[in-house]
């Protein structure tokens, strides 16, 4: 699998202005440390500019960490499914996107959850749900649906006919229904066409997840359940997403699934390509 980059939206933070910077001398008594904080002691100021476009001659001698540049011959060539972020972490805990599911799409607010592997909406027969801001999603209603039939790949409903799926998190709340495909919309600002893809169709919430505003999760960590890893695996959006949040306070943002263009002379990070887990045990004396 392609390496996920995680990247910033085109959010261009342009920095003008002084960083001024107070030397002190760690061998300093506390008077004379005390007097370093004087006026009449002038601070060091140094200035930023932005660098001029660098030449080809000066390219030819650029130092090694610069060969972690973007190759502009490896621009995406994949569509990416743009979408707008809601709500704000300071008022509400998190940030949600819309997400459509069915035919006729069903619309939901989701919880944009970067460590959860799987995306899952409250279900009409669910018995345990608590009261969200949209309708619960309707399987009868949408004529795509279909139910992820049992087999030996995954765990079973007590009649052995579906997939089921269970989630429980640190804050002690937790998820769990039955496993459907059906086709996923990203919105009218996203390139991507929908897409079917197989999501969670709760019938109990504990906790958070019952008491919260938001419909359900919007899961984007590594799993075969994971909408995002489902996507990459069709081949029809590169292996990357990025997050470019409205900050705390102002709140809304947007999220794209997929990579985007980057900007002339951008430097990233390569990540690791391996997953590692660590199974860790503890023995209570």
């Amino acid at each position: 699998m392609a390496r996920r980059t995680l990247s910033q939206l085109s959010c261009k933070v342009l920095i003008f202005g002084l960083i001024v910077i107070s030397l002190g001398d760690p061998f300093l008594s506390a008077s004379e440390a005390f007097q370093s904080s004087d006026s009449r002691r002038r601070p060091m100021i140094l200035p930023l500019y932005l660098s001029p476009p660098a030449s080809s001659s000066h390219h030819h001698h650029r130092r090694p960490f610069d060969g972690r540049r973007l190759q502009k011959s490896d621009p995406p060539h994949l569509p990416n499914a743009r979408m707008r972020l809601h709500d704000d972490l300071l008022a509400n805990g998190y940030y949600t996107t819309r997400l459509y599911i069915g035919t006729p799409p069903q619309e939901f607010a989701l919880i944009v959850d970067t460590g959860s592997t799987v995306t899952y909406v409250p279900c009409s027969d669910c018995k345990q749900c608590g009261k969200h801001q949209d309708p619960r999603f309707q399987p009868n209603s949408s004529s795509t649906y279909q139910p992820i039939k049992c087999s030996i790949n995954c765990n079973c409903d007590n009649e052995g006919v579906q997939c089921t799926y269970e989630r429980r998190y640190a804050e002690m709340s937790s998820s769990s229904g039955v496993l459907g495909e059906d086709i996923v919309s990203f919105g009218n600002e996203s390139e991507l066409v929908p897409q079917r893809a197989v999501f969670g169709c709760e019938t109990l919430e504990t906790g958070d997840l019952y008491s919260q505003r938001a419909d359900g999760i919007m899961g984007l960590g590594r799993g075969r359940l994971s909408v995002m890893d489902q996507l990459v695996d069709k081949r029809v959006i590169d292996d990357s997403f990025s997050l470019c949040y409205g900050g705390m306070g102002v709140g809304g943002g947007a999220m794209v699934l997929g990579a985007i263009p980057s900007p002339p002379g951008m430097v990233f990070t390569h990540s690791d390509p391996f997953r590692r887990y660590v199974l860790l045990h503890y023995v209570n004396f």
